[in-house]
């Protein structure tokens, strides 16, 4: 089969597509022919040698896919039969022709979505569930300020703030992104390059600040971060893109707001966890996705590349130019189609 590369370390001219072996479901595990997978910024760290696997998973890109079921595994339970439509919460393995994947961490593809929109939802939208619900334990009413609003778990945590009924404020760089979480229903975004989005959000909410804070920057955001968390907030930290380093009294600074840093990455989580995330999600956000449901829920596509432009579509992500998911289309399959 086909699969997206990399034979050492480095920038996209690294990436191509190479023929491996197909791989056969183990116990309790599905086989799923893929359609189209999509893009995170796990993918792009693997590539420069910075976030390998976890033991086990497979060393080929690719954290989410959607596709067709074309085998099972023993053992499995009968949750899944051949020809379902599904899409797949990975370690690894999805952007290639073929993956396995424990029947755990399957969900149905909504009706009303091709296969280029659901692949753009388990790694992002389960991302920003985990964080709000199973981390961040978001109430009715709170303030959740949402770093990197356009990525692909930016938008998806706006619309899941909506549907807890919670205020999501958003951060972004660009005017066209904050119109994008406008749109997605951002009550309120503000610019970080050109504006003080501490002072913003303590004006916006009158001094409040705000209960959760999801940041995938890190390091260079700390003290404004701080400075608009409410007391007894929430700092969940899931990416270090402004670096790991933190230079001044952090502790202090903490203490006397009684706030709290919590940490997480969904990629190492055991399966029973994975698997657990996955129910929830099924149950309690996937029937928002189909027509008709208020709120509706809408993954949003940025573009889509095919398997053999898959180092250009490294380079729109790496240079911060998708607004929502970059998705990748498996070859010998019709865009769009179930």
């Amino acid at each position: 089969m086909l699969a997206a590369y990399f034979d050492c370390p480095g920038g996209p001219e690294n990436l191509y597509v190479k023929n491996v072996t197909k791989p056969n479901p183990g116990e309790g595990e599905v086989l799923v022919k893929v359609s189209a997978s999509a893009l995170n910024r796990a993918d792009l760290l693997q590539r420069r040698g910075k976030y390998l696997p976890p033991e086990g998973a497979s060393d080929i890109l690719g954290l989410e896919a959607a596709g067709n079921v074309v085998g099972l595994g023993p053992g499995c339970r009968g949750q899944w039969k051949i020809g379902d439509a599904v899409m797949a919460l990975l370690s690894g393995g999805g952007q290639a022709e073929y993956v396995t994947v424990p029947e755990g961490c399957l969900m149905p593809v909504p009706k009303d979505l091709t296969f280029i929109q659901a692949a753009a939802i388990p790694e992002a939208w389960i991302t920003a569930f985990q964080l709000l619900h199973f981390i961040g334990k978001v109430q009715e009413g709170e303030r959740v300020l949402i770093h990197a609003g356009a990525s692909g778990v930016g938008i998806a945590a706006i619309q899941l703030v909506r549907l807890a009924k919670a205020i999501p404020i958003v951060t972004a760089g660009t005017e066209a992104k904050l119109q994008a979480t406008e749109k997605a229903g951002a009550a309120v975004g503000f610019n970080y390059r050109n504006e003080n989005f501490s002072e913003k959000v303590l004006a916006f909410t009158q001094g409040s600040g705000v209960d959760i804070i999801l940041d995938p920057v890190g390091g260079s955001y700390w003290e404004k971060n701080i400075k608009c968390l409410s007391t007894d907030g929430r700092w969940i930290i899931y990416g270090l893109l402004g670096g790991g380093e933190v230079h001044g009294d952090l502790l202090s600074s903490l203490l006397n707001k009684r706030a709290t840093i919590h940490t997480s990455l969904l990629r190492s989580r055991d399966k029973k966890y994975k698997e657990q995330l996955v129910k929830d999600f099924t149950e309690k956000v996937l029937p928002y996705f189909s027509r008709g449901m208020s709120p509706h829920l809408k993954p949003v596509v940025h573009s889509i590349y095919r398997l053999d432009d898959i180092a250009e579509a490294h380079r729109t992500m790496e240079n911060n130019k998708n607004i929502g998911k970059i998705v990748i289309q498996i070859p010998d399959l019709v865009p769009g189609t179930q």
